[in-house]
C-alpha cells in the first residue's frame, strides 16, 4: 500500500539517473531505453526494465518466471549455407492431409517397433545386424511415402568412410540402407525427438561444432572408429543445402581415413519427383524445424530419393586429405550433373551461382515483407 495513494492509483516515477560513463538513461516501468556509450566506453549496458537491470539467461517478473535462456554464440569458422526457407518448395495442401497422417502413423509405428527390438538386434552377429538395420532403414523411408532407388554398392565389410551431400534428415536412414555406419553427428541431434535415441543408439560420435580446439580429438576419435573396421558416415559440407547446389567438402575427415589407411565411398543424395523433376521439399535448412521438414515429406506425392553410390577412393589414392575431399567432391558433384542429364531435370548449380540466387530470393521475400509492413503501418 506504500505505493498506492488515497485515490487507489499507483504512482510512477520517471527518473534520469546519471551513469559512470557520463551518459543518461531514461528509467521507467515495462519501458526498455537503449544507453549510447560516451567516449572511453568500450561496452553497450544491457537494457533496463522497470528499473531492474536485466542480466543474461534472466527476466523481469520476479521469483516465479523462469529463466530465459541466452542464445548460444556462433563461431565465424563454422560452415554455413546460402540456403534458406525460400528455397524449398511448398508441396502441401488441405487434401494431402489424411494422406499425411496416415504415414505419420506408419512411420511412428516402424520407428517404435525398431527402438523396441534395439537391444535384441545389438546380440546379433555382425552380418545379421547390418542387413536388419538395412531393412529397417528402408521401410522407414518407404514409411514416408518416399520410394528409394540405390544405384551401385559400398564395401560390406572392413573399415570405411562414407561420405555424401546434405541435404536432409531422410540422408540418415538413406545413407544406412548403403551400409549402416557410425554418424558423426553434432551435439544438437541428442535433444531431437525419437532421433536423438536413435542416433545414440547407433554409436554416433558426437561433436560440438563451436569448439574449434576439439576438431583434433574427434578427428582422433574417427580414425580409431575406422581401425576398427567400422564404417563411419560424415558430411563434409558441414551443413544442408536445399539440393540445388552443393557446397565444398571440409577436409578434417579426410585426415582421419588417411591415419587409418581406409577407403573413402563418396555417395551423391539426390530427390526428384517421380515424373523426373528436381525437387527442394525434403530439404531442411534454414529457419525450418525438425517437425515442419517432416510433414512437408509426409505431405508430397510421388517423392523418389536416388542413392548414387560412387566408386570407391582406395587408401593410398591421394597423397594428403586436400586432394582426397577434392576427389570426393569432385565424384559426387559428377553424379549430380549424370543425374540431371540423364533425368531431364535443370542442371545443378555451382555453390556461388547458388548463393547469389539464393540471396536475390531472399532480397525479394524480404522486400514484399517490407510492402506488406508499409501497408499495415499506413492504417495504424
Amino acid at each position: 500500500m506504500g505505493a498506492m495513494g488515497a485515490t487507489g492509483v499507483s504512482r510512477v516515477a520517471v527518473k534520469l539517473r546519471p551513469r559512470r560513463s557520463g551518459t543518461t538513461t531514461l528509467v521507467s516501468p515495462g519501458v526498455s531505453t537503449p544507453v549510447f556509450p560516451g567516449p572511453g566506453l568500450g561496452k553497450v549496458p544491457r537494457p533496463r526494465r522497470g528499473g531492474v537491470r536485466v542480466g543474461a539467461g534472466e527476466r523481469p517478473g520476479g521469483a516465479g518466471e523462469r529463466p530465459v535462456a541466452a542464445p548460444a554464440p556462433v563461431s565465424a569458422w563454422l560452415p554455413s549455407a546460402p540456403c534458406s526457407r525460400v528455397c524449398v518448395e511448398s508441396v502441401g495442401s488441405p487434401a494431402a492431409v489424411p494422406r499425411a497422417l496416415v504415414r505419420l502413423a506408419a512411420l511412428l509405428a516402424v520407428l517404435l517397433f525398431g527402438i523396441v527390438l534395439i537391444p535384441v538386434v545389438a546380440r546379433l552377429a555382425a552380418v545379421w545386424r547390418d542387413r536388419l538395420t538395412r531393412t529397417w532403414c528402408r521401410t522407414i523411408v518407404r514409411a514416408t511415402g518416399v520410394r528409394l532407388r540405390i544405384t551401385g554398392a559400398a564395401p560390406p565389410g572392413g573399415g570405411l568412410l562414407l561420405v555424401a551431400n546434405h541435404i536432409s534428415w531422410l540422408d540418415i536412414p538413406l545413407l544406412a540402407a548403403v551400409r549402416p555406419a557410425r554418424m558423426l553427428a553434432k551435439a544438437e541431434i541428442r535433444q531431437w525427438p525419437v532421433a536423438g535415441v536413435l542416433t545414440a543408439s547407433s554409436g554416433a560420435l558426437f561433436i560440438q561444432r563451436d569448439r574449434l580446439r576439439a576438431l583434433p580429438r574427434t578427428v582422433e576419435r574417427i580414425a580409431d572408429s575406422l581401425r576398427g573396421g567400422s564404417a563411419v558416415v560424415v558430411f563434409p559440407e558441414g551443413s544442408t543445402w536445399c539440393g540445388r547446389a552443393q557446397g565444398r567438402f571440409r577436409r578434417a575427415a579426410f585426415q582421419a581415413a588417411l591415419d587409418a589407411g581406409v577407403p573413402v565411398q563418396p555417395v551423391h543424395l539426390h530427390y526428384r519427383f517421380d515424373g523426373g523433376a528436381a525437387t527442394t521439399a525434403p530439404a531442411f535448412v534454414g529457419s525450418d524445424s525438425l517437425l515442419t521438414s517432416v510433414w512437408r515429406v509426409l505431405s508430397a506425392r510421388a517423392l523418389v530419393a536416388e542413392v548414387r553410390v560412387e566408386p570407391v577412393l582406395g587408401a593410398g589414392s591421394a597423397p594428403d586429405r586436400r586432394t582426397l575431399a577434392l576427389a570426393a567432391e569432385t565424384a559426387t558433384n559428377g553424379a549430380a550433373t549424370n543425374g540431371a542429364a540423364d533425368t531431364g531435370t535443370a542442371v545443378v548449380e555451382t555453390a556461388d551461382a547458388h548463393r547469389r540466387s539464393a540471396e536475390a530470393r531472399r532480397r525479394s521475400t524480404d522486400a514484399h515483407g517490407m510492402s506488406a509492413n508499409s501497408e499495415a503501418y499506413a492504417h495504424l
